[in-house]
């Protein structure tokens, strides 16, 4: 079986993948995903499920136009900007040292769109020039993990326009944007609340893991590993992952919850948080914090029990990352 793995170099990436688009009997693509949660898996994708996610994205969107390239090109959610731009006529703008102020004046012309991870979109807030630059994006697609509520209010008071996806590459990148699933995703949830993800954009299997992908892939729908609930106006929040539970001292800790109300203290700039084994506790909740420590316990307490506060916390400069932008969680893992 024929398998294309895009090039990790951008221009190259580029030049197969319209390449791949325009084969009349293309093979299907291979995706390694971040691995950020442990071993990385395989992902195979055919081209009709790419395609489906490009037209559903810019039917969302609205409108189509020339894309530049800040992720990752081998990645899904790199793939998916080259073939959006690809697909609408335009060479990709490959954006290099996350400079989009010297990218934005090679354009031809069209409207322009980009994709960014949360950690991307902070570095740039704090550059002028680059706000300026993001302001001439008519979307800025940000997914890949966490959103800080605070940091979307801030792109938005800088004039600039977010939509938060929600994806995987095992459904060819974001196929949920704002809480919405795009024309033709299914989208459930399990009796244990996992997210549950349908339609054209779900991918073949994994390749050379058959029992993997009997786990994930069950009558057309991808079983993912998040859990999830659904708004009162049918919206999907993610609650983080399936696993992402532990018990601590005999109490159900959700790690994800306890993260989010970390990034809400005003001192703080980023921040993960994990369970980590313990002899005494079970699982000891470890916040890696970038930013200050002050009384991170109390404002954890203030709206959840204090049983769900960190037992400890490790102050770094900055969070590890993968590749692709989001933490690499096997690294902080590393550091306790």
């Amino acid at each position: 079986m024929e398998f294309l793995r895009p090039s990790d170099e951008a221009g190259t990436a580029i030049g197969q993948l319209r390449a791949w688009l325009a084969d009349p009997q293309p093979g299907r693509l291979l995706i390694e995903t971040s691995g950020s949660t442990g071993r990385p898996k395989r992902v195979v994708l055919s081209r009709s499920a790419v395609v489906a996610s490009v037209e559903a994205s810019a039917r969302r969107l609205g409108a189509r136009g020339q894309w530049l390239l800040a992720l990752p090109a081998s990645y899904v959610a790199g793939v998916q900007v080259i073939a959006r731009s690809v697909l609408a006529g335009h060479d990709p703008l490959v954006v290099r040292d996350l400079d989009f102020a010297e990218a934005v004046g090679t354009g031809d012309g069209a409207t322009l769109f980009t994709s960014l991870v949360p950690t991307q979109l902070h570095r740039l807030l704090d550059r002028p020039d680059q706000v300026e630059a993001l302001r001439a994006m008519h979307t800025i697609l940000l997914g890949g993990g966490p959103i800080d509520p605070a940091l979307r209010s801030r792109a938005t008071a800088d004039g600039l326009r977010v939509v938060a996806t929600y994806g995987a590459s095992e459904t060819a990148g974001g196929c949920v944007y704002d809480g919405v699933p795009l024309d033709g995703v299914a989208l459930a949830l399990g009796t244990d609340g996992r997210i549950r993800i349908g339609g054209p954009t779900v991918f073949d299997g994994y390749d050379g893991d058959p029992a993997l992908t009997a786990e994930a892939l069950g009558d057309g729908w991808f079983v993912t590993a998040d859990a999830g609930r659904l708004d009162d106006d049918g919206r999907l929040q993610v609650l983080g992952r399936i696993d992402d539970v532990v018990i601590s001292g005999g109490v159900n800790v959700p790690l994800p919850a306890v993260a989010a109300r970390l990034r809400e203290h005003p001192a703080v700039v980023a921040v993960e948080v994990l369970g980590v084994p313990d002899k005494e506790w079970g699982s000891r909740v470890v916040a890696f914090v970038v930013g200050c420590d002050d009384d991170l316990r109390d404002w954890v307490a203030e709206v959840h029990p204090r049983s769900w506060a960190p037992q400890e916390v490790v102050l770094l400069p900055e969070l590890p990352l993968l590749a692709t932008g989001k933490v690499d969680r096997e690294s902080l893992r590393g550091l306790v």
